[in-house]
């Protein structure tokens, strides 16, 4: 529904949160499937055979979902609900995160490093503004207000956003139209659930990376 209640196009089919019985495109929830063992499956790519079950992209409906067996009563049968499932989710949304950031900065479509991010945002509007989620408030601060009306990307940290720029580290940067622009969006609305933007200690493995880092963010800051 758009502002004043008129009925906005849909961009995508509607489905039903299992947990709080709102219905919604997609975009803001996460489908899972039962596999051929009977455990609760996440796809987030929504490519997985078999009926969806789809809960709010959050981690307390993940959470009750799970707490009150709602999986099996969806699937109408027995289901196995792995233990860890919100922390393997969020870390799947992480790791989704990263990967389309890394197709973004290949395709030229983001602006990394403080000095970089600051010119950037003096010169227009931006998709979005991207900080780490452990950088400096300071520097923060100074690059909100230039963003305007832009949504801010904060659910990852400085490091995780190093594997998606090629570097070791990155506190800011600013995301620009086009391409995989909107996926970027989606995902990082989804993984806002479960994360949401500002400063928090760095979690032990929130993702996986084998891929040897290099450079320093230090050259990109001042």
């Amino acid at each position: 529904m758009a502002r004043g209640g008129r009925k906005s196009e849909r961009d995508g089919p509607e489905r039903r949160c299992i947990v709080t019985g709102d219905s919604g495109e997609t975009g803001g929830l996460i489908r899972f499937v039962v596999g051929p063992d009977g455990a609760v499956v996440p796809d987030l790519a929504e490519r997985l055979p078999g009926r969806g079950i789809w809960v709010s992209a959050t981690r307390e409906a993940l959470g009750m979902a799970a707490k009150k067996k709602l999986f099996s009563r969806s699937a109408k049968m027995q289901v196995t609900v792995p233990e860890g499932l919100v922390e393997q989710v969020e870390g799947l949304l992480v790791k989704r995160l990263i990967e389309l950031l890394g197709l973004a900065r290949k395709a030229g479509l983001v602006t990394a490093g403080f000095t970089n991010t600051e010119a950037r945002l003096r010169q227009g509007a931006v998709a979005a503004l991207i900080e780490a989620r452990d950088g400096s408030p300071r520097q923060l601060s100074k690059l909100r207000p230039l963003a305007g009306q832009s949504p801010v990307l904060g659910q990852l940290f400085g490091s995780e956003l190093g594997v998606a720029f090629g570097r070791d580290h990155v506190i800011h940067g600013a995301l620009n139209a086009g391409g995989v622009t909107e996926r970027v969006l989606r995902e990082s609305a989804r993984l806002e659930g479960f994360r949401p933007s500002g400063g928090l200690e760095h979690p032990d493995a929130a993702v996986e990376n084998g891929t040897k880092e290099s450079g320093a963010d230090a050259g990109l800051e001042r």
